[in-house]
């Protein structure tokens, strides 16, 4: 079945009894969380409930003529730019970009991270991608999950055919109301050039599963749900 529209498991926090979810992505670079799911966050601050990103790396590679630490220091400050225009908090794993690892280590404390947020929808990367550092934060994140007693997970694509590859969705957000409040978290992302990624990704994307749906503009996800728990209306 497919899930259209609706934001998966949240009522609006107006109604009776609403409860205020804990909303947890994981993404490898600063960048990455705004490309794939930025308007699904956005709509779940909108609401009220608790959004936090846990970025892998800072991006430490991702400036040419800049050393690790330079670049760090300004993709942390875009982190924190467009955190606050989604509404999220953002989170630091300490993994350096270009040399991240899935180690026993690594997987204990992504485990130990997650198990204290408790979260109640955990979104990450599609494992199957070109980007190695993408891979290695959805395994992460993917081991962390099926330790956690009772969490819904979403995998997110990021530059659809570029980087993430064979993704077939079963769940569609709807993100036309706030389609302009992603593009400017992307667009924060100066040093990456976030409005060429949107012209040349996401602007595509989000417009090709919107017309799967029949809206303006959607954000897909393949999702997977432990303890019999699905997806609700929102």
């Amino acid at each position: 079945a497919i899930a259209v529209g609706a934001l998966p498991l949240s009522p609006a926090l107006g109604e009776q009894d609403a409860a205020r979810l804990s909303i947890i992505c994981v993404g490898a670079h600063p960048d990455d969380p705004e490309s794939g799911c930025a308007g699904t966050l956005a709509r779940y601050a909108a609401l009220g409930h608790t959004v936090k990103i846990v970025y892998l790396t800072r991006g430490e590679r991702g400036i040419t003529g800049k050393s690790l630490d330079e670049a760090a220091r300004v993709r942390t400050a875009e982190v924190d730019a467009a955190c606050r225009i989604i509404g999220a908090t953002p989170l630091f794993f300490g993994q350096i970009d270009g040399a991240t690892e899935v180690t026993h280590a690594h997987v204990a404390a992504m485990t130990k991270l997650l198990a204290a947020e408790k979260p109640d929808v955990l979104l990450a990367h599609w494992p199957v991608d070109t980007h190695m550092d993408h891979q290695v934060a959805s395994m992460l994140a993917t081991r962390a999950w099926m330790s956690l007693e009772s969490c819904d997970l979403f995998y997110y694509e990021v530059n659809a055919g570029s980087q993430t590859e064979g993704f077939l969705p079963n769940t569609y957000v709807d993100i036309s109301a706030v389609v302009e409040q992603k593009k400017r978290a992307l667009f924060a992302h100066v040093s990456q050039d976030g409005q060429g990624i949107w012209r040349e990704h996401h602007e595509i994307m989000a417009a090709w599963r919107g017309r799967e749906i029949g809206v303006a503009a959607a954000e897909a996800f393949v999702h997977h749900s432990r303890g019999g728990r699905g997806c609700g209306d929102g």
